[in-house]
């Protein structure tokens, strides 16, 4: 029987299954309703999950940080030096940042097989002992094509960084355990792309017009309201 409640997609999608239409589109209903169940385990998923692995996500004394420590409204970017579309998504951020002075932006380096980008990842992550995080993100995340070790080098060299201290750095077993970390986590999450967004409950895949984001981060405030005092908090 028909949920009443059934949303009116669903209701069209099962009433063409039924019509006449469903031999030739079949294939296509099934397909869209078994990604629709899909993404609705993955909803569930990451809804258990997340509250679990909050310390994972937000507390990592070695996770970058920008924004504000306190802020009520914590963004956690599972991100790829060499992915053009982490450099979008980081430049949206960053706009966020700008209008929001109580948003927090975790960052989480989970570098995939482009060459140079696990040497970026690494580099970033080392160039916190000398001070320059902030400075060398920017940088990489400005710059323009595929980057190379070479290009690393010397964009670091620009924001003001000791090289030979970096690459001596970059060896601590320490800075590549946290890249494990990192991916070990993304793996959880079933998060297999860059970029990717944790907010509140939900990884949010892809890049995001600032207008998009700020709604997002405002959803994520008045449910974390709501939420307040209670221990089934996303965040």
């Amino acid at each position: 029987m028909l949920n009443p409640k059934a949303g009116p997609i669903a209701l069209s999608v099962l009433a063409l299954l039924f019509s006449g239409l469903a031999t030739r589109y079949g294939p296509v209903i099934k397909d869209y309703v078994r990604q629709h169940e899909n993404h609705s385990r993955l909803v569930a998923h990451w809804r258990k999950l997340i509250p679990e692995r909050r310390d994972a996500l937000l507390n990592d004394a070695a996770a970058p940080t920008a924004g504000n420590p306190n802020g009520d409204v914590p963004l956690v970017l599972f991100l790829d030096y060499n992915c053009p579309r982490c450099r979008a998504e980081d430049r949206t951020i960053q706009q966020a940042l700008k209008h929001d002075p109580m948003l927090k932006v975790v960052y989480k380096h989970c570098p995939g097989k482009r060459p140079g980008s696990k040497f970026a990842a690494l580099a970033a992550l080392a160039s916190s002992k000398q001070g320059k995080y902030e400075a060398f993100h920017h940088a990489l995340m400005a710059a323009r094509g595929q980057l190379s070790q070479f290009d690393i080098l010397t964009i670091a060299r620009h924001v003001g960084l000791d090289v030979e201290q970096l690459k001596r750095d970059m060896e601590d077993r320490a800075i590549e355990n946290v890249l494990e970390r990192n991916c070990a986590l993304a793996k959880e999450l079933y998060i297999n792309v860059t970029p990717a967004l944790v907010l509140g409950g939900e990884v949010i895949s892809g890049v995001l017009e600032i207008h998009t984001l700020e709604r997002f981060i405002a959803k994520e405030r008045e449910e974390a309201k709501r939420r307040a005092g209670s221990p089934t908090s996303a965040f």
